[in-house]
């Protein structure tokens, strides 16, 4: 650039002087374009903390679906958080039973769940409780959503099984309960007869020597609807209509057709994963038991199905805790404490029994999830591996 040309670029391009404000000036449109934009950027920021915290919420919904159903049905989680807290504080000496079942619950969510433990010592306390109550939402969710199901599906198998000359209606509890003979029947606890028309009078008009609670196992939870007085352990949990529910909501409701298979049948996890992997027919909707990643029946989960199928035999229309003299809270604490807080270990091996039979029945004969690099090191293909090795090391030692 020449000195002219310099010199003329100087002089058309001299900075204004600021006033005494201080302020250089601007033009009106400059200033609307970069707060425009500034506002623009504000926005987007917005928007994406939005969607991730819509993300978040998604996934903690989601999660929280196998809650009720694998670990607590009716604990509050806070409950089971402080609990693991005084654990760590001052230990596990002198713990009731009722803090034992809590922290069983607190491990087996950690293990539903296996990213929550961490979480929660990351989170402050407003995000950590905006966290528990997604989680309760889900968790509550699918408790509903297996409610309904059974409320449909157990009207169908009684009139099934027990061909009813007047059908059980789906969409009407009001008929179920103790008014109904068979319904009345599978609730009727175990210690007593029901074809006795003194018991059946005494429970319907709700007698003081006929008090259903808590404290009795109801029929339905029996092999044959059947109970030997002098052994009430046998058959205890492995009635038909136990294995439908169980099928139907953690496997699919077709797979319930199967209840009286003896778990001779395909592994049904792998027949669900090959379904959804053939393009060239309608998509096949994954089951509980694979979204959360389950291979064994567990005592929680028999529970959590226990009163279900409790609640769609009774009359009453909404999820309560309790139904007249009847504690769920307590007769779910009941199941549980039945497999967990065993007087020994010869009770132990009967209750072992008991949940492999129920893996068997609804997951079939295949054990791979039981094949630990403990397991398959004892195997002929690891022995015969370290066999060659030994060999080849004996005749390198003797050259």
């Amino acid at each position: 650039m020449s000195a002219p040309e310099a010199d003329h670029y100087n002089g058309s391009h001299t900075l204004a002087l600021p006033d005494l404000s201080g302020a250089v000036p601007t033009s009106t449109e400059a200033r609307a374009k970069r707060r425009i934009a500034a506002l623009e950027d504000e926005l987007e920021t917005m928007r994406q903390e939005r969607r991730g915290k819509q993300r978040k919420t998604t996934f903690y919904v989601s999660q929280g679906r196998a809650i009720r159903r694998m670990g607590v049905l009716y604990t509050n989680l806070e409950d089971l958080i402080a609990e693991n807290d005084r654990r760590y504080e001052e230990g596990s000496e002198d713990a009731t039973p009722e803090q034992d079942r809590l922290q069983r619950g607190y491990i087996i969510l950690s293990q539903v769940l296996p990213w929550l433990h961490e979480r929660l010592a990351q989170l402050d306390v407003d995000d950590s409780q905006d966290m528990l109550k997604q989680l309760k939402r889900g968790a509550d969710a699918a408790r509903g959503d297996d409610t309904s199901t059974l409320k449909d599906l157990i009207a169908a198998w009684i009139n099934q099984d027990f061909h009813l000359p007047s059908l059980l209606k789906s969409d009407d509890k009001h008929a179920r309960g103790f008014v109904h003979d068979v319904c009345g029947m599978l609730l009727c606890p175990s210690e007593w007869d029901w074809g006795d028309n003194c018991v059946r009078a005494g429970i319907r008009d709700r007698m003081s020597d006929y008090i259903v609670s808590e404290n009795s196992w109801p029929l339905f939870l029996y092999e044959n609807y059947t109970v030997k007085l002098d052994n009430l352990e046998h058959g205890l949990f492995k009635s038909k209509i136990l294995v439908q529910a169980f099928k139907a909501v953690f496997t699919s409701p077709s797979s319930a057709k199967e209840a009286d298979r003896d778990g001779d049948g395909a592994d049904i996890l792998e027949n669900n994963r090959r379904a959804r992997r053939q393009l060239n027919q309608v998509k096949v909707k994954t089951c509980v038991a694979s979204i959360i990643n389950m291979r064994k029946v567990t005592s929680r989960s028999l529970a959590y199905v226990v009163c279900q199928v409790r609640f769609a035999l009774s009359n009453i229309s909404s999820w309560r805790t309790v139904d007249g003299d009847f504690d769920y809270e307590v007769f779910w604490s009941n199941v549980v404490d039945f497999f967990e807080n065993v007087p020994g270990p010869v009770t132990q091996q009967r209750v072992d029994r008991l949940l492999e039979w129920w893996t068997r029945k609804i997951f079939g004969k295949n054990h791979r999830e039981d094949l630990t690099p403990e397991v398959v090191s004892r195997m002929s293909v690891t022995a015969l591996v370290e066999q060659r090795k030994a060999l080849e090391d004996a005749a390198f030692d003797s050259e």
